[in-house]
This record gives C-alpha cells, sequence and structure tokens, in this order.
C-alpha cells in the first residue's frame, strides 16, 4: 500500500455542506435548498448518508478528490456546529469548503459562487460565521427569488416551490452538483468563471 498516496488523498478532502431545517414540515422547502443540491450530489454517486454527530453525513470520490456532505441535523439557526465539528473531524481546511445556500437575492435557480462574503440576513450563515470566527469560506448560492408580499419573507421562505420552478429544479440542481464538482476538481476561481453565467 503507498502510504503517500494515501497522505495526499487526505489533503484533498472538501466539506461540502448543504444548509437546511431538519423534519417532514421543513422537507422540500426553499430554505432546504442545500439539502436538495447535495441529495442530488449523492444520489449521483450512489452514495448513503449516515445519521450521526450534528448531522446526516457521507462521503464520495470525484476523481481523486474526496468530498464529505453534510447535512446538518442542527436547524438553521445552528448550522456553525455542524460546520465546525466535521471541519474539524475531517481535517479539512477553511478553503477546502462549501456551503450550499438559498438566497432570496437572485431569481429562481440563479447560482452564484464565491470565495466569502457577508451572511445576508442569512441565520444558518450567520452561525457559521460565528462559529468559524470568518466569512472567509466559500458559498454556493441558489437563487429561491422573492416574490411575497411586504411581511411575507419567512413564509416565503419555509414555503414550497411552485409548479414552474419544480419544472426547472432538475436541470438546476444538476448545474449547483456540476460547479461543486468543479470546485473541488479545478478550484474556486475556475468554477466561478465557468458556472457563474450559466
Amino acid at each position: 500500500m503507498n502510504v503517500g498516496l494515501i497522505n495526499k488523498e487526505n489533503d484533498m478532502k472538501y466539506l461540502i455542506v448543504g444548509l437546511g431545517n431538519i423534519g417532514d414540515e421543513y422537507d422540500g422547502t426553499r430554505h432546504n435548498i442545500g439539502f436538495r443540491v447535495v441529495d442530488a450530489l449523492a444520489k449521483s454517486a450512489g452514495m448513503q448518508f449516515e445519521d450521526k454527530r450534528y448531522g446526516f453525513v457521507g462521503t464520495m470520490r470525484v476523481k481523486n478528490q474526496m468530498l464529505v456532505l453534510l447535512k446538518p441535523s442542527t436547524y438553521m439557526n445552528a448550522s456553525g456546529d455542524a460546520v465546525r465539528y466535521w471541519m474539524n473531524k475531517e481535517n479539512i481546511p477553511l478553503e477546502n469548503i462549501l456551503i450550499v445556500v438559498d438566497d432570496l437575492a437572485l431569481p429562481f435557480g440563479k447560482l452564484r459562487l464565491k470565495p466569502s462574503g457577508s451572511e445576508a440576513g442569512h441565520n444558518g450563515l450567520r452561525s457559521i460565521t460565528q462559529q468559524l470566527g470568518t466569512q472567509q469560506y466559500a458559498r454556493l448560492r441558489f437563487g429561491i427569488g422573492n416574490d411575497y408580499p411586504r411581511g411575507g419573507q419567512v413564509d416565503f421562505v419555509l414555503g414550497r416551490f411552485g409548479a414552474e420552478d419544480l419544472a426547472a429544479m432538475d436541470e438546476r440542481v444538476g448545474i449547483a452538483c456540476e460547479t461543486i464538482k468543479a470546485f473541488a476538481l479545478s478550484g474556486i476561481d475556475f468554477a466561478m468563471n465557468n458556472y457563474n453565467k450559466k
């Protein structure tokens, strides 16, 4: 067995975190788009999640890279607990973390990969920033639109997608999965340049 090869592969480990809330009442909601994306990524690799500490976790390979997929079971407001725990447990550097998150500021299905940024009022990102002590972590924002009346943000975010969005869902989620793979294989600059316009 080539020990050097194993060490090299350990250096190429990525933590891919889909944000969402556990429980049937949240399943399929706009706020859970992060769960939906990592579920699709796992399915493409025939990977099963296991119920572990702070979340549902599994690993998959993309060529020579190892992806640790995480769906926090802490609820959105404490997502940072799960991210920090699994980052430390798997010894994954900050630059190899990617958070998949819903974004009200983008039209449905629009994707924006960024190396850092503000929380933009998102409780999951706020928790992660607090726990990691920095905003310098990559995030893939998945647009959910903002077609709601004044004061209706919470109901909209915790509501389910309409028929028009669902019709385009598989294609947009598929592109999100390709973006994640490009992030792991070719780096964030390549992934941003090739997928932020799709």
